[in-house]
């Protein structure tokens, strides 16, 4: 056997029978299963739900539509498909369907075939070169997707328009023994999408009203966004029907899970910055968990979603803000809580906001998300906060709850009229300098968090202030470049002057 032959007398016939694409997927799958080895490399948060689906369809022989809102690796899926092919395969060399030397489907290649015999040139298709992928939009055509009479051909060569030889085929076609993605399947046009019918059905194609009788040998698969979110339109019924698996995906499900895609994803490691960049884990956990507060939010439209690309381009903006002020001021770039508001343009531009939102501003809805995010970690670190007077119902009936007593001391700094002001700008000195100030902070800090480097704590002790904040115990006020805590009766006192 010759592995890369060039003509199809040295092909090992019984190595490379002709297999159709999907039993050639359905083969590979069972023997990564049996060796245990990864099926979908780098994808998070599926195994459990996704995954299993997928791989019965696959099983199954399967067309596969993926359904669900953006950023949940509905084309990464798509495209690990290729992964489950064979690492080459022979091709007919001058084939515009790519079809197999011992299987022809074209008359054209059959009549090659009885004249040229084991003298018939053959090239190889690599997995890359066997998958192909549309975005559908409205203005895409069944030229584009399966083909059109090519009048300039049937010219030259004098053939009659009805004859199969002048036929220019669209990407359908020349994707043949291999997996076809069609991105955004609702925003194809209903006419086109009709033209996809007997590609699922019959596995021909029809141009023009020629029915050619051509047996595509295709793994199709689709991903939309559910039908009540896109208002562009919608999978027609009968293509509905013939997609045999319609597979749910989701967003990650916890912050372990969508920080280990962010890690994979964002660009953390800055080649030839100026010193080593610290981003400590209780602010990579605040943004992943600005894109689940988002997903929860009344000013976000929850039909559209909150992409995963939004942690991503967040984690990305923070690592930047750190680099610039390291460049600036020298020290041992570690990101800042105050530095969360230089993420603002990665969150704006990825949440659909509803009319009370749109009422708000893209920008204070961010700012809000960025607080509740902020909570949500602090509520997981720090010991409760409960506002003084509250009360709860006991089998005694209503009994008072006490605040935590740790945070008394810092609390009574802010209410004997003192302010700490914080800034993205400082140098690391002074930014820490600031919050030692503040008695109490240093050590709620040292007794929970007792395993974080030093030049973490004061990220941590910010961290304290923003809780208090959060909590309604203290005021705070943006400013430039930063933001400014003071005690929040003194506040209220000042607004009523």
């Amino acid at each position: 056997m010759k592995k890369n032959a060039k003509v199809l007398g040295d092909l090992d016939r019984a190595r490379f029978a002709p297999t159709s694409v999907r039993d050639e997927i359905r083969r590979n799958v069972l023997w990564k299963l049996r060796d245990g080895s990864a099926l979908f490399p780098g994808i998070v948060g599926y195994d459990e739900t996704v995954v299993p689906q997928l791989v019965n369809a696959l099983l199954a022989r399967h067309d596969v539509v993926l359904l669900g809102l953006r950023g949940q690796a509905k084309s990464r899926l798509a495209r690990l498909l290729v992964e489950f092919l064979d690492e080459e395969t022979p091709v007919i060399a001058s084939s515009p369907l790519r079809e197999h030397p011992l299987a022809p489907v074209l008359d054209s290649s059959r009549r090659l075939l009885d004249e040229a015999g084991d003298d018939l040139p053959i090239a190889w298709l690599s997995r890359a070169d066997r998958y192909g992928e549309k975005l559908a939009t409205p203005d895409v055509t069944m030229a584009d997707l399966i083909g059109d009479v090519d009048p300039l051909k049937a010219s030259h060569r004098k053939l009659d328009l009805s004859d199969p030889e002048v036929i220019h085929y669209g990407i359908v076609p020349r994707t043949n023994r291999g997996v076809f993605t069609i991105n955004e399947l609702p925003d194809l046009a209903p006419r086109i999408q009709v033209g996809l019918l007997n590609i699922l059905e019959e596995r021909d194609v029809q141009i023009r009203g020629f029915p050619l009788r051509i047996p595509l040998d295709l793994l199709m698969v689709f991903t939309a966004n559910p039908e009540d979110y896109t208002n562009r339109g919608s999978i027609i019924t009968p293509l509905k029907d013939r997609i045999a698996s319609q597979i749910l995906t989701h967003y990650p499900r916890s912050l372990d899970e969508a920080r280990e895609i962010t890690d994979a994803e964002a660009w953390s490691e800055r080649g030839g910055a100026p010193c080593g960049i610290v981003v400590p884990g209780f602010l990579v956990d605040i943004v992943e968990a600005i894109g689940f507060e988002g997903r929860e939010s009344e000013y976000v439209d929850q039909s559209s979603g909150v992409s995963a690309r939004l942690s991503i381009a967040c984690r990305e903006l923070l690592i930047s803000q750190v680099e610039r002020r390291a460049a600036c001021h020298g020290g041992a770039g570690c990101a800042r809580l105050i530095d969360l508001a230089q993420v603002l343009p990665g969150i704006t531009g990825k949440v659909e906001l509803v009319y009370e939102g749109e009422q708000e501003g893209a920008t204070k809805v961010a700012r809000h998300l960025i607080g509740l995010a902020c909570r949500r970690v602090f509520d997981r670190l720090f010991p409760d906060v409960i506002e003084e007077g509250s009360e709860i119902r006991t089998g005694k009936g209503m009994q008072p709850r006490h605040q935590s007593d740790c945070y008394k001391p810092i609390l009574d700094w802010f209410a004997a009229g003192k302010r700490l002001e914080v800034s993205d700008d400082s140098d690391d000195d002074a930014y820490r300098a600031a919050l030692e100030k503040v008695p109490g902070l240093a050590a709620i800090v040292a007794e929970r968090l007792p395993d974080e480097l030093p030049v973490v704590r004061p990220a941590a002790m910010e961290l304290v202030l923003e809780g208090l904040h959060q909590h309604s115990l203290l005021a705070k006020q943006d400013v430039a470049s930063g933001a400014s805590y003071s005690d929040m009766l003194g506040i209220l006192l000042e607004d009523m002057k």
